[in-house]
């Protein structure tokens, strides 16, 4: 997820320079990797899920985007591109839409654009990357609770009884997130809700002890920034 407090005025304008809006509807796709990729798209409002399919068939999520969110940036500057991932729709919004051999064109005008568009391109892939380390260095359980940590600083409302995770998440989808089947979910929120580390009410979840989950971990207390699900 682009962090947009960081963007420049000009580059904000140049990603809002798109030629026209299009409406999406949730559960459908706004494109799948494989497909031939021409345009890149803002998002005006709504919610986009990122995800990837594995070789065993599996859905891995990678990041949820909203408004003021970049998708389809990973196609930049590549001959004959094709999207490298899905992006399925959550929420019905709209999405601007902008060519892609045409922001290519202005970025290659403006080196001081370029530049800063880089920068943002190298903070996105350090975020996905530590994501990904937490996946394959800490197992089923450290995937699960570094997502619950990601989730509460990108969605996290304080509360007196902790941290409240205000967006509702089946465990399906709360698997797709650490790349484990629900049923490994359900065990593992059940043993961190015994022990009273959460609490799950109509799909959101409360964390009461959220050191616990950073301490099993051994959380690095990295920066928000790199530290999120978006």
């Amino acid at each position: 997820m682009i962090m947009k407090e960081t963007l420049s005025i000009e580059l904000k304008e140049l990603l809002h320079s798109a030629e026209h809006t299009i409406k999406t509807r949730k559960g459908t796709y706004l494109f799948q990797e494989g497909r031939e990729a021409k345009e890149l798209y803002v998002i005006r409002s709504g919610r986009i899920q990122i995800s990837k399919i594995t070789p065993d068939g599996r859905e891995l999520t990678l990041r949820i985007c909203s408004k003021n969110d970049i998708v389809g940036e990973l196609t930049l500057f590549t001959e004959q591109a094709k999207y490298l991932l899905n992006a399925k729709i959550l929420e019905d919004g709209e999405v601007a839409v902008i060519n892609k051999e045409e922001l290519e064109q202005k970025l290659f005008e403006n080196g001081a654009l370029a530049f800063e568009f880089m920068k943002w391109m190298s903070d996105h892939f350090r975020r996905t990357q530590t994501k990904l380390h937490d996946l394959v260095l800490h197992g089923k359980k450290g995937a699960l609770f570094s997502t619950l940590i990601r989730m509460s600083n990108s969605y996290g409302v304080k509360t007196e009884k902790g941290i409240l995770i205000d967006i509702p998440l089946t465990n399906s989808e709360l698997g797709n997130f650490c790349g484990v089947s629900r049923e490994t979910v359900n065990r593992m929120l059940s043993e961190l809700r015994s022990k009273e580390i959460l609490s799950i009410h109509k799909g959101r979840i409360h964390i009461h002890d959220l050191d616990f989950l950073r301490r099993e971990i051994n959380c690095e207390e990295c920066p928000i920034l790199m530290c999120n699900i978006e």
